[in-house]
């Protein structure tokens, strides 16, 4: 059969030379143009600085996240093929999994800093309406070209595609000639979380998608969709977005500080902004390089896609213990209970999605979980508590348990729940390898308003307020303006004590930070402990479900905290 010939792109087509994004441009139009959008970015920054600074992501395991892939199309060339879509969905399992080949050539230094995201994606398997679909949707169109500030190709009124629900799939859109406002051809570009849901999501030129059919070299490893979804997923370019100033910051601390973006394939090293000897980590996916020269994110990194999935994405996907690395055989073992049923964070929310209402936003069905019955539940019956069973757990007891049942019964014997290693000690040895120097009065210690379910856990008084933002939300370096979301200088709260970083060492927490703080700490080495077992694949059905219920738990305490 004769081989089909590609139609050649469009003569007004402008192609990338180069690597472009215009994701810092769309982020910038929002805070000039939408209303609450600025704090909503503060928000989340301080809230994924609150959430990391606790030692340990509240989403734990792997996430499964259902994509669709709307293609807009002006020919045939643009109208991509299933299999170059599922030639990018194969690209990102591996690249959001560390399990890509070509991260072996990350230079022996950086090697230690190779993070696995703990992400998967898969095509959506059933539309909003709840009908089965391939996750593919396709759209004839005459508009041209698409460009990042008018979002034209999300809306069919613009000659574009309608997003899905963005607080239930990723919307990916591709489509051709692709520009910015000013006209520079883009490989894509992505909104950050927090912006608009109507036009949430990723685009990417049809040259830049995939791994074959009308994908282009340099841009024909996928490596463009790998990018704009880590901006989903909140992360920053890796110069900080200020030119090449060596001044602006990616929120993360290991990776080095660089004086804006590279092109191409640099040599490594590639020094800049006194990083030397090691120089730019320019083979991250956040930097501008060529597709074959990007092929890897960083623990901080991930640190910060996860604290995402916790807060702002925390409605979407579906969670359960890694298994493997190619994410193939992630669905089988997942939770039946999408995280609508137990995260309700619609993206039209996000400002309300602070640390202060972590006690409204986490699992409605989690908390009536009481978790005093971790304790009376052995764990030698874990395998026989599958977690559909967790919703049979007497529902009409729920109300005599109240918060300050889960603390007396719970605080102690969280102690308990230590694990010597967290590797080697499934969480089946927790209550037997606890440690053996803590106090018995350690439940008296427990402040008496941890023990008012009333007044601090949701009930009359509502929920903890976290206090003011660090940062102005306008002027300059403020966290909340322009130059400052995106620029630098914000220090976000420190966990517990309301304050900036610097506040933060003053005497008057106390030498150990109270014995509120000591409870989140403990919470927090248990779930590590948890997360530990779950990297390996030591984790039953069950057991994540008893592992997401000390997660409600850790959360409830955050929030008096903060």
């Amino acid at each position: 059969m004769a081989v089909k010939e590609q139609e050649p792109p469009a003569p007004e087509d402008v192609l990338p030379t180069r690597r472009s994004c215009a994701t810092s441009e769309v982020n910038e139009r929002l805070i000039r143009t939408v209303d609450g959008y600025a704090e909503a970015r503060a928000e989340i920054e301080n809230r994924t600085y609150r959430v990391l600074s606790a030692g340990v992501a509240l989403r734990t395991g792997c996430t499964q996240i259902p994509v669709v892939v709307h293609v807009v199309y002006r020919n045939a060339a643009e109208n991509v093929s299933a299999a170059q879509i599922d030639s990018q969905i194969a690209v990102l399992n591996a690249d959001f999994r560390a399990a890509n080949a070509d991260r072996s050539t990350t230079p022996t230094v950086f090697q230690p800093l190779i993070g696995d995201a703990r992400v998967t994606f898969k095509l959506a398997s059933t539309d909003p309406a709840g009908n089965p679909t391939d996750g593919i949707t396709r759209t004839s169109t005459t508009t041209t070209p698409f460009k990042s500030n008018t979002d034209n190709v999300k809306s069919a009124a613009t000659g574009g595609a309608d997003p899905w629900p963005s607080d239930k799939y990723l919307n990916l859109w591709v489509c051709g000639n692709l520009q910015s406002g000013s006209g520079q051809a883009l490989l894509g570009y992505a909104q950050f979380p927090g912006g608009p849901a109507a036009t949430d999501g990723v685009v990417i030129v049809h040259t830049g998608f995939g791994t074959t059919g009308t994908a282009a070299a340099p841009f024909n490893l996928g490596r463009s969709a790998t990018h704009e979804i880590g901006h989903w997923l909140n992360l920053r370019h890796i110069w900080g977005d200020d030119g090449n100033g060596c001044s602006g910051s990616d929120f993360v601390a290991d990776t080095p500080n660089q004086a804006g973006p590279n092109f191409g394939a640099p040599t490594f090293p590639h020094p800049s902004c006194s990083n030397g000897p090691n120089g730019d980590l320019f083979m991250n996916y956040m930097d501008y390089v060529d597709d074959n020269t990007m092929y890897m994110f960083t623990n901080g990194q991930v640190d910060r896609m996860q604290a995402a999935l916790d807060g702002p994405r925390s409605s979407i996907g579906v969670t359960g213990p890694c298994i493997g690395k190619s994410g193939k055989e992630l669905s089988k073992d997942f939770p039946k209970d999408r995280p609508k049923d137990f995260i309700k964070e619609d993206p039209k929310d996000l400002i309300k999605d602070s640390p202060k209402d972590f006690v409204k936003d986490r699992p409605k069905d989690l908390i009536k979980d009481n978790p005093k019955d971790l304790i009376k539940d052995n764990p030698k019956d874990f395998v026989k508590d599958r977690p559909k069973d967790l919703v049979k757990d007497q529902p009409k007891d729920f109300a005599k348990d109240p918060i300050k049942e889960q603390i007396k019964d719970n605080g102690k014997d969280i102690i308990k729940d230590q694990p010597k290693d967290g590797n080697k000690d499934r969480p089946k040895d927790l209550v037997k390898d606890r440690p053996k120097d803590l106090g018995k009065d350690f439940v008296d210690d427990i402040p008496k308003q941890l023990r008012d379910p009333v007044k601090q856990l949701g009930g009359e008084v509502g929920p903890i307020d976290p206090g003011p933002l660090t940062g102005p939300l306008t002027g300059a370096g403020g966290i909340g303006d322009p130059g400052g979301v995106f620029g630098g200088g914000a220090t976000p709260f420190v966990i517990g004590t309301g304050k900036d970083g610097a506040a933060a060492a003053e005497p008057d927490q106390g030498a150990d930070g109270g014995p509120l703080l000591g409870i989140a700490q403990q919470l927090g080495g248990l779930l590590a402990d948890y997360a530990n077992a779950a990297a390996t694949g030591q984790l039953t059905g069950a057991e994540v479900a008893r592992w997401q219920q000390l997660a409600s738990v850790y959360a409830q305490v955050i929030a008096l905290l903060g």
